[in-house]
């Protein structure tokens, strides 16, 4: 019987998986692939949270229901980092929650106040779950476009004001996953000024808020007077501290749209594993030099992957943030479009990358290179884009002649 759901009929098929189903077949056919797709940090958890989440797993009180909103500790300490870092007074009581990593923060708040039918404001390109989540929940999304070539606030203003009905939430990630961009607290001052003029709500996604470059961290929305009047920030332990496993994370900002977060959440969820949420406290509470390190092995892949990549024939923006860069497709290979041209990069080349248009139509002009290969491999990548390179349309019309074979 074929069944049609819904629901599943909005979310197209993953992009990812055809490139992820060509990397699993070129390695289980003996070839080393060096993959900058996934931004899986490759490193471990720093020692004293791994020891910290032993020291709590070995106490049996800490294995039952765990808190939807957080243990109070952790809450505290989210409150204590905003005020170290932004100068922000956070009331861990009615302005915090622990979310499971990021993305499920931003997922569930979606379905906690959106109505079928309401329009959200989504940039594009940008990472899956910002349009997607809110259509999980029923929203409509109205994308406008965002990175080089740009100007955010006037591609906002023209997809406001062509918007039928009116928009009620706005989406924002800076630093931005794919584009790298950064933004000033000039920017968010603007932005949040539209957001009070036209009602909007403001869902920002702030996850590589310490990983940036050369002396400039990214400041957050919060600090704007009247910001958290229509805010919520979403932050994460994965990227900082090299815990993406551990899907930890948290929302902070206006009271009512975390009071909305914490009450679906009571609904859906008991929380992250108590131990995990203690590991998290210290993480945030303790000795914040792994984060240096962390940040400074990022910078030091980038100087690498941006020189080698040029001297190779590819200039690549060098990023300010993130562990990505947004890389155009050389102008040869533009005609193939993002997809077919990862494809052609693993297959001649084999260097795996994310395809722009995953994250959007906007981004097909890019792919996005995940700093998750350390300086040997990244060296090696550039051997092999060199030769690549160099051989001019014969690696194409290979691919096409076995694409055409198929």
């Amino acid at each position: 019987m074929q069944v049609d759901f819904h629901l599943i009929k909005r979310l197209p098929p993953y992009v990812f998986n055809e490139v992820n189903r060509l990397k699993a077949e070129a390695r289980a056919e003996g070839r080393d692939i060096i993959d900058f797709g996934m931004g899986n940090p490759d490193q471990p958890t720093p020692q004293h949270i791994v020891d910290k989440l032993a020291e709590a797993a070995a106490d049996p009180r800490t294995h039952r229901y765990s808190a939807s909103r957080g243990i109070p500790g952790l809450r505290r300490a989210v409150s204590s980092y905003y005020e170290r870092r932004f100068g922000v007074s956070v009331d861990p009581e009615t302005e915090t929650i622990v979310t499971l990593g990021s993305k499920e923060g931003l997922a569930h708040l979606a379905m906690a106040i959106t109505t079928p039918g309401d329009v959200i404001l989504s940039p594009n390109p940008s990472y899956p779950i910002h349009p997607y989540g809110f259509i999980i929940a029923g929203a409509v999304i109205r994308h406008f476009p965002v990175g080089p070539g740009y100007d955010f606030l006037t591609s906002l203003e023209r997809a406001m004001k062509h918007c039928v009905p009116a928009p009620e939430i706005l989406v924002l990630n800076f630093p931005s996953n794919p584009t790298a961009m950064v933004v000033d607290l000039d920017f968010y001052r603007e932005v949040v000024d539209f957001a009070r003029r036209r009602g909007l709500y403001i869902l920002s996604d702030l996850a590589y808020a310490e990983i940036y470059f050369d002396g400039n961290p990214p400041p957050s929305i919060l600090q704007v007077p009247g910001a958290r009047e229509r805010s919520v920030e979403f932050t994460s332990m994965s990227k900082t501290y090299n815990m993406p496993g551990w899907r930890i994370g948290f929302a902070t900002g206006n009271k009512d749209l975390i009071g909305a977060l914490t009450r679906i959440k009571s609904y859906l969820d008991y929380g992250s594993f108590t131990p995990v949420q203690v590991a998290a406290a210290a993480a945030l509470n303790g000795p914040q030099e792994c984060v240096d390190e962390i940040r400074s092995l990022y910078q030091s892949r980038r100087d690498v992957l941006i020189k080698g990549f040029a001297d190779a024939g590819w200039d690549v923006p060098s990023p300010e943030a993130t562990m990505f860069a947004w890389a155009p497709i050389p102008e040869r290979y533009r005609h193939l479009g993002s997809l077919e041209f990862s494809k052609l990069l693993l297959t001649e080349a084999e260097v795996a990358v994310s395809p722009g248009i995953g994250f959007g139509e906007y981004g097909d002009n890019h792919v996005r290179i995940a700093l998750v290969e350390n300086e040997q491999r990244i060296r090696q990548a550039t051997r092999s884009l060199r030769k690549f390179f160099q051989a001019g349309d014969a690696p194409l019309e290979r691919y096409q002649q076995r694409s055409a074979a198929e």
